[in-house]
Formats: structure tokens, sequence, C-alpha cells
């Protein structure tokens, strides 16, 4: 393992609207699974997503003018593959929380960024920096 690995258990309606999604859609790899979860390889970072009876509502917060899911998740990638993900999630008409666009425009952490919910209607944000030292600069 060249860096740690994140790890993310989530819930979900169902595993076979799951997998479509994060298999099917998103390109995500299938690991270990039973009748109630299934993990990903998402990026190279293990997520399990467990079969629940309830989800309840994300809250949203104001960021840069936008109601944003404060509860999600999602990678940050070089520019060239989030626009490749941003024109393969348009051709496959996903409706989009947040549509991909470049937020903070000539300020610090600019980024482009695009939110969207899976089928169990969890929050996903796959954003992108010109310029990688951004991503935590202040």
């Amino acid at each position: 393992m060249t860096h740690p690995r994140f790890h993310l258990a989530f819930p979900v309606r169902d595993i076979d609207s799951t997998r479509a999604f994060y298999e099917g859609l998103l390109g995500a790899t299938v690991g270990r699974e039973a009748e109630r979860w299934i993990d990903f390889d998402f990026w190279g970072h293990q997520i399990s997503a467990h079969v629940v009876d309830e989800i309840p509502p994300a809250a949203t917060n104001a960021v840069d003018g936008q109601s944003v899911p404060v509860r999600h998740f999602g990678v940050i990638l070089d520019m060239a593959n989030w626009r490749e993900l941003a024109e393969r999630l348009t051709a496959a008409g996903i409706s989009f929380l947040i549509d991909p666009q470049v937020r903070f425009e000539g300020q610090v952490g600019e980024q482009a960024t695009m939110f969207l919910l899976d089928p169990s209607g969890n929050a996903l944000e796959f954003k992108a920096f010109g310029d990688d030292s951004q991503v935590f600069a202040r």
C-alpha cells in the first residue's frame, strides 16, 4: 500500500440498484458481498453499502451560493478524469443536484465540482483542482 486508503460504510435501500449505479455507471469494481451488504473499489478506496430499512434525509448547508448536502462523499480526480466522468454522467442522463461547474473561480481553492444522488439518496461529490496544491489551501 503506497498511501492509506479510505473506508466508508453507508446505507442503501437494496443491493441491485446499488450495484448497477456503482459498478455499472461509475465503474467501481465489486469486492466481497453478502445478502445485505456489498463492497466496492471506489478509485482505490473501500466503500461498503449496507441495506437498511430507512435512510434519513440529508441536511444541507449553503456553500458558494448553493445548497450542498452535508452528508456526502466522493473523490478528488485529476481534471481530465473529472471531465470524462462529467461527460459520461451527463450522457447517461443523470439528474445532478449541482451541475458540473467550477466553484470559487479565481479564488483560493478553485475547483471543478458536481453533486449527484445514488439510487438510495446518498449524495456524492466529484471534484478536481486545476492546481493540486489548492486542495488544502487556506
